[in-house]
């Protein structure tokens, strides 16, 4: 069932908000919103070390020594977190490893945290959610 309730915002708020909206193609304020206050649910989730899924994308140089057999390592000790990866050949220096993980997020952060720390990772993103079990 949808409550409806009545906030109030700045003028120059509220432009800047719309503009927004706009432009990652939200339909309406509501749907907007909606979004936020469930991000907002989410990133408390991860804080207080509940069970999470997120994803790890992560960018390499294979040429660097002996980071495909850490990489390697280091997701053999998180294997309980690990549900799935993948690993592409983005040219000849660079791959693209995507881990898909599921946790309790304090063990999820750490595994992305010794990726990204790698001697020749270019980039390390971790992508956070949960099941919104409880979100509607």
């Amino acid at each position: 069932m949808l409550k409806r309730f009545t906030i109030s915002l700045d003028e120059k708020l509220l432009e800047t908000f719309d503009a927004v909206i706009k432009q990652q193609k939200y339909e309406n304020r509501s749907e907007a919103i909606r979004d936020l206050i469930r991000s907002s649910f989410v990133e408390e989730e991860w804080q207080a070390d509940k069970d999470v899924i997120g994803v790890i994308s992560m960018v390499y140089d294979h040429h660097q020594p002996n980071l495909q057999e850490k990489v390697t390592e280091i997701q053999h000790d998180y294997h309980h977190q690990i549900v799935s990866a993948t690993h592409i050949h983005m040219d000849h220096h660079n791959c693209l490893e995507v881990v898909i993980v599921k946790g309790k997020a304090g063990s999820v952060n750490e595994l992305a945290d010794r990726l990204r720390s790698q001697r020749g990772v270019r980039n390390c993103k971790l992508a956070m959610s949960t099941t919104g079990r409880d979100l509607h």
